[in-house]
């Protein structure tokens, strides 16, 4: 992670800017960091390989402006899904694009032991694309910081592959990366998985709930507005935004949407409630109605528009992949008819085809950008102010 919240933002402000770049005078406008201080970090951003000259724009009077750029490739990040009979793995680069996916068959009721060894494999599969190539990064240029900086151990390569995130059905806690008594397989409760992934793969790991790993991906790309993210597929759970900000609550424990009860005396549900949300919802999937299903996700997803007044709702995972039309027009249907006025649309979740992979990548790249929520991993790039 970079020590601090300055070079955080400036390298923020290069992955937002894309390939066109953007000069240290409007790094220096947008940061209210003064001139002095952006060259001070742009530099060490360059001797670390992060960044990189995309030319010079034409001049306005003055000397013309050197633009900058983030470097993709400079470094990377893992993505796991634990699913509860997939696991898919994901490497991307500092942009959060894939660069290797890989999905295979998968029991999280396996056993900790052989769940923790096919993890890791995995991972180590998709890591080894760039390990291969893991070597120092020259800088594309002269370093303009001056000679405090030339020549100092801040003159490094940046890892190849910078962590692992790893998100799974919960509940867990995301701050000791610990999971408790996952619906379906209450054997995990109390398991070090974050611990023991970090030790087998010697690198930084962080763990969350997959709706929070998809969400927070899907947060990153949006206009920091708030929204709920609906994931169906094995399961059903929510990933909550609220103000352009993943909400996890005070335990790590928000977005267990789908054990809302809505039938009093229901079904029986995994986890042990009767008449949630996600028992009547992988009912109706089960036996084919799909309508049905599209109706009970609704009435769920119209409780959080009326408790939360968010902007808009986003459905994924697999089974809503299969039936987008059904799903969207059902649920749209349903938070229409509750929404009191307000108009809150439901979409489909733009974005990747592995969106729990890709947002568990981001669990690892948010915080270099200034945009995640503090703990996940320290990596400890050093790249001062």
């Amino acid at each position: 992670m970079l020590r601090t919240h300055n070079a955080a933002l400036v390298l923020d402000l290069l992955r937002t800017a894309g390939e066109g770049g953007i000069s240290r005078l409007e790094l220096a406008e947008r940061t209210g960091l003064t001139p002095q201080a952006v060259s001070k970090i742009t530099a060490r951003l360059r001797a670390a390989g992060l960044a990189a000259e995309a030319g010079r724009r034409a001049s306005t009077g003055g000397k013309p402006r050197t633009v900058l750029r983030l470097v993709p490739s400079a470094a990377y990040a893992v993505g796991l899904h634990l699913d509860r009979d997939e696991l898919t793995a994901v490497l991307v680069d500092l942009t959060g694009t894939p660069v290797a996916v890989r999905v295979t068959p998968f029991d999280l009721g396996a056993g900790a032991d052989r769940v923790v060894e096919a993890a890791a494999a995995q991972a180590e599969a998709v890591a080894d694309v760039v390990r291969a190539d893991a070597r120092p990064v020259a800088d594309a240029g002269p370093v303009d910081a001056g000679p405090a900086v030339a020549g100092s151990a801040v003159a490094r390569a940046v890892p190849a592959v910078l962590g692992v995130g790893v998100a799974m059905p919960g509940p867990l806690d995301h701050a000791t990366g610990v999971p408790r008594r996952v619906t379906g397989f209450p054997q995990w409760d109390g398991y070090p998985l974050r611990e023991a992934l970090a030790a087998r793969l010697r690198l930084p790991v962080a763990l969350d709930k997959d709706t929070n790993a998809a969400a927070l991906g899907l947060a990153l790309r949006g206009p920091g507005d708030s929204f709920a993210y609906l994931h169906l597929g094995t399961g059903l759970g929510a990933g909550l935004v609220l103000g352009g900000a993943l909400h996890r609550g005070e335990r790590t424990g928000a977005g267990e949407f789908g054990h809302q009860v809505i039938q009093l005396d229901g079904p029986l549900c995994d986890c042990g409630n009767r008449g949630c949300v996600e028992a009547l919802c992988l009912a109706a999937v089960g036996r084919g109605d799909l309508a049905e299903a599209a109706r009970v996700l609704g009435a769920g997803a119209a409780n959080l528009v009326g408790l939360l007044d968010i902007d808009r709702v986003l459905l994924g995972g697999r089974t809503v992949a299969a039936y987008e039309e059904c799903f969207v027009r059902g649920v749209g249907a349903a938070v229409a008819e509750r929404a009191l006025g307000a108009v809150v649309p439901v979409t489909v979740a733009e974005g990747g085809a592995h969106p729990v992979a890709e947002g568990a990548a981001q669990l690892i790249l948010a915080p270099l950008f200034g945009r995640g929520q503090g703990r996940e991993v320290g990596l400890g790039l050093g790249l001062g102010r």
